[in-house]
């Protein structure tokens, strides 16, 4: 029988990997297919360790300011990493500045209104809830660190192929690496979600970097 960890690993790759085909062929709003995704990944998180709503009650309970605090200094540091990576990019990869304006175009035409909400009130949070605070947490319990942060990591990463977006592949493996150290370090699915909810915010909404 297959570990439960496996299975939702399995169910979150088949349910992000065909998003970024199906929106470059118009057949999903990528929004809206992000959410369900990220919703239904996280429902299985939770579905698959009925222990998890306490882990995240204790989270919650400890040091809450704190951890947002530290989310929002780490988010503010990831998103100075990746202006000096879309710098460097320009240079190495001359398809970089094409890569960024592609990955830009899924707001084109969008309610910024409806992507704030969404990655305030489901993305940001709750692929935090899968890939961190689920996927890692069970893999760095079963093959220790760093193999269980490489490998969530590297799951992480896979599911960003199918954009066919070298750009967006490497900040995918850029910042699943960052988020999973910063999981790794002080275990606050809080912290980690304040950091990505943040980032994609201001990444996305407030302060592009290209």
């Amino acid at each position: 029988m297959f570990r439960k960890d496996i299975l939702v690993a399995a169910a979150a790759a088949l349910l992000f990997f065909p998003l970024f085909p199906a929106q470059r062929a118009g057949r999903v709003d990528f929004w809206w297919g992000m959410s369900a995704a990220v919703a239904a990944a996280a429902a299985l998180s939770f579905a698959a360790d009925r222990a998890y709503l306490k882990v995240l009650a204790g989270d919650w309970r400890s040091a809450r300011w704190k951890k947002v605090f530290f989310g929002a200094v780490t988010a503010a540091a990831l998103y100075l990493i990746f202006i000096g990576f879309a710098q460097l990019s320009g240079i190495v990869f001359p398809s970089a500045p094409a890569d960024i304006e592609r990955v830009y175009a899924f707001k084109a035409r969008v309610s910024p209104v409806r992507v704030g909400l969404l990655i305030l009130l489901l993305i940001g949070p709750g692929e935090e809830v899968t890939w961190r605070g689920f996927l890692q947490r069970h893999w760095e319990e079963r093959w220790g660190f760093p193999a269980g942060w490489l490998l969530a990591a590297a799951l992480y990463t896979a599911v960003h192929l199918g954009s066919g977006n070298m750009m967006l592949v490497l900040a995918a493996a850029a910042a699943g690496l960052f988020w999973g150290y910063l999981y790794h370090r002080f275990r606050s699915v809080l912290l980690n979600a304040v950091s990505h909810t943040l980032w994609d915010l201001v990444i996305f909404l407030v302060l592009p970097v290209a």
